[in-house]
């Protein structure tokens, strides 16, 4: 697939420094959503095919409630939604990013009930070219 069919996430945290800071940057096959490891408070997403044209942004996405480890963001029409929550058997199968950009497959999950544990595993694969 050539680079400019790809999709680059960019998340920033806009808290830090004068013009923020970048938590992770991936470039991926086009999807809706895609789910983010250990995501900040309050986050900025700009999603763009290739580097260049933006297919979706979320400008303050502030995470409601307590810490969750997982962040699912998703692309509705130009607009980039936030949700804080624990993935269940039909997020297998999505994409993961994490900080500094590395993504991967979620292909298991499993919590504890009351959120004071979590086992989960991440398939990485890579292509040249």
């Amino acid at each position: 697939m050539a680079m400019d069919h790809l999709h680059t996430w960019e998340i920033w945290y806009p808290g830090a420094g004068a013009t923020g800071i970048q938590i992770a940057r991936a470039r991926i096959d086009p999807t809706d959503v895609v789910w983010v490891h250990a995501v900040a408070r309050k986050v900025a997403v700009t999603v763009r095919q290739g580097d260049d044209h933006v297919v979706a942004r979320g400008e303050t996405l502030t995470r409601e409630g307590s810490y969750l480890p997982m962040t699912r963001f998703t692309i509705a029409g130009e607009q980039v939604a936030r949700e804080d929550r624990w993935p269940t058997d039909a997020d297998l199968g999505s994409v993961v990013i994490l900080p500094g950009g590395e993504a991967g497959i979620l292909t298991a999950w499993w919590n504890a009930e009351d959120g004071s544990a979590w086992r989960w595993s991440v398939e990485f694969s890579n292509r040249r070219g």
